[in-house]
């Protein structure tokens, strides 16, 4: 009852706090409304091919028989955003619901939802001042094609642009497991051909539904240059992507603080990147006059220059590292510049987390293979195990395919060649695509982007049992993380069968500790918890809290 009624407490005040603040803080962004009058709106109609392939005018929007979409749209900034919306309209709207599902689902109660929303407002109340323009008239652009289902959070227009930042927060608590991602790249004698070649892959996960709907997209603008991108319904920021000047960007999430506000999110700085710069240097000079609000490594590769760098961008300082003496460049989750080698939350991140780990990994992986193809590069992205080969569980994020992966992605900038991976995870074919040819080819063959004879074929694990395993655990896993938070009940014989699915993971002994301890099972509990910290446990905190367990039960059993 003293519980109850200090929440009520707090929750009163805290909403009498924001809606002071909120009142004379958010207004403008609110209301701002990008200029859109002097943009030629004129679009064709949609016409529909088949249930899944559609055109307007000169763009379209099909699904490929791996499984993934491919969008070509041109125009103005303000016509791309119509032309995508269009194309993908009901894709959009099934991606807003599961992703805005979750509120409902993580914040059921009506009244935390309202002060959810007075906190969003007030958090992105700068965000309008810091994304340029054209992005501003695209994003509303696409917002005409919003579902109006979820206007009780925002507006179309104004949700949609919140929505770009939501990326840059899953980085900065990255320690829930949203986000662990490795890039590398090879040149010169590294490489079979001598050429520029970059992997990586995207490990940002909101869900199974979220990922499903995976967007290759080429877009030809009136203003910069032509380029592709792998995204999703809603999205017109950029996470991974190569223009047709051969300069790739990627990104790679840093150590960040809770940010407090708002400001330029990074897919849209790399977005800005990738539409107006052709060269390392140029990528630099965008990267600096923009205010991000999360620790970021962008990973820039150039055909022009024949070599790849991380430009390292946090509120509060900006650095570039790039490598000497050596033809390949590795990024994890830590920065490496000068800049940041003092940086309390880089060296924390080094010390504590599974970055340097992979960093290490994949170091070993590329010392393997001599001369690397693109073959070679996705096998090291699709590689499942520990350092040494050592078998670490499926799903652990010290491996560089955790098994959760949004998308991999290999880039020959010099050629302007691209492999996109499909579902699930990068298991699936490895697409490939030629951005002279998507560029110049004419509209009717807008309907086959990519190139067949190149496709790299899907990884057989996907086709094993211990695959099969792994996806029968991730389920069981959760299963058993519910009866936890329920103090619910799990027949033993179904915790055993949860292990054997499993059984090389540190956390689902980890589970079983949790589980067993709180019903009161020491002695089970303890065993399952050492047993644990003999394999290889993710994080630094993730070990301290399975010796916090094992001495509080030890006290518990006078041991």
């Amino acid at each position: 009852m003293k519980f109850k009624t200090f929440s009520l407490l707090f929750y009163f005040k805290l909403s009498c706090v924001l809606l002071i603040v909120t009142s004379c803080g958010i207004s403008k962004s609110i209301h701002d409304i990008p200029d859109v009058s002097g943009y030629d709106a004129s679009i064709s109609k949609k016409i529909t091919i088949n249930d899944s392939t559609f055109t307007s005018g000169n763009n379209s929007f099909t699904k490929n028989k791996y499984g993934s979409y491919e969008l070509f749209v041109t125009g103005n900034a303000y016509q791309i955003g119509l032309n995508t919306g269009l194309l993908t309209q009901d894709l959009f709207k099934e991606q807003e619901h599961a992703f805005l599902s979750k509120v409902d689902e993580l914040v059921p109660s009506k009244f935390k939802q309202y002060l959810l929303r007075k906190i969003l407002a007030f958090y992105n109340r700068k965000m309008y001042l810091h994304i340029p323009e054209a992005y501003k008239a695209e994003i509303y652009g696409l917002s005409k094609y919003a579902s109006n289902a979820y206007n009780h959070i925002a507006k179309e227009y104004l949700r949609v642009m919140y929505l770009h930042g939501a990326h840059d927060i899953g980085h900065a608590m990255q320690d829930l497991m949203l986000v662990g991602c490795s890039s590398f790249a090879a040149w010169g004698n590294k490489t079979e051909d001598g050429q520029l070649l970059i992997g990586r892959n995207l490990d940002f996960y909101a869900g199974n539904d979220f990922a499903k709907n995976k967007i290759v997209a080429f877009v030809n603008p009136t203003q910069g240059y032509k380029f592709m991108s792998v995204t999703w319904p809603g999205m017109i920021g950029v996470v991974s992507g190569m223009n047709e000047h051969g300069l790739t960007v990627t990104i790679n999430a840093g150590k960040s603080k809770i940010p407090w506000i708002a400001k330029t999110p990074i897919s849209i700085l790399n977005r800005e990147i990738l539409q107006h710069a052709s060269t390392i240097d140029e990528a630099i000079a965008i990267a600096k006059k923009r205010e991000v609000f999360v620790s970021e490594s962008i990973f820039v590769g150039s055909a022009k220059d024949k070599k790849a760098v991380t430009i390292e961008v946090s509120p509060k300082n900006f650095g570039v590292y790039e490598v000497e003496n050596t033809n390949q460049l590795i990024c994890t989750n830590h920065f490496q510049s000068d800049a940041y080698a003092e940086d309390k939350n880089n060296l924390k991140a080094i010390a504590e987390s599974h970055s340097a780990y992979r960093y290490e990994r994949m170091e070993e992986l590329l010392s393997e293979t001599k001369k690397l193809s693109p073959q070679d590069a996705v096998n090291i992205l699709r590689n499942k195990e520990g350092l040494h080969n050592k078998a670490i569980g499926y799903g652990n994020e010290k491996a560089l395919n955790q098994l959760l992966a949004h998308h991999g992605i290999v880039f020959k900038p010099e050629e302007r060649q691209v492999w996109v991976s499909s579902n699930p995870y990068q298991l699936g074919a490895f697409v490939a695509y030629d951005l002279d040819e998507v560029f110049t080819d004419t509209a009717a063959s807008h309907l086959q982007l990519s190139i067949p004879e190149l496709t790299i074929e899907a990884d057989p694990f996907q086709f094993t049992q211990a695959y099969k395993n792994y996806e029968t655990y991730r389920v069981s896993s959760k299963a058993l993380q519910h009866a936890i938070s329920n103090d619910a009940h799990i027949p033993s014989e179904k915790i055993q069968e949860t292990i054997q699915l499993n059984p090389n993971y540190w956390e689902v002994y980890y589970l079983v500790g949790k589980y067993y301890y709180n019903k009161g099972f020491y002695t089970a509990a303890l065993r399952a918890f050492e047993t644990a910290k003999t394999k290889e446990v993710t994080t630094v905190p993730d070990q301290e809290e399975l010796e916090n367990y094992i001495k509080k039960i030890k006290r518990k059993l006078d041991l």
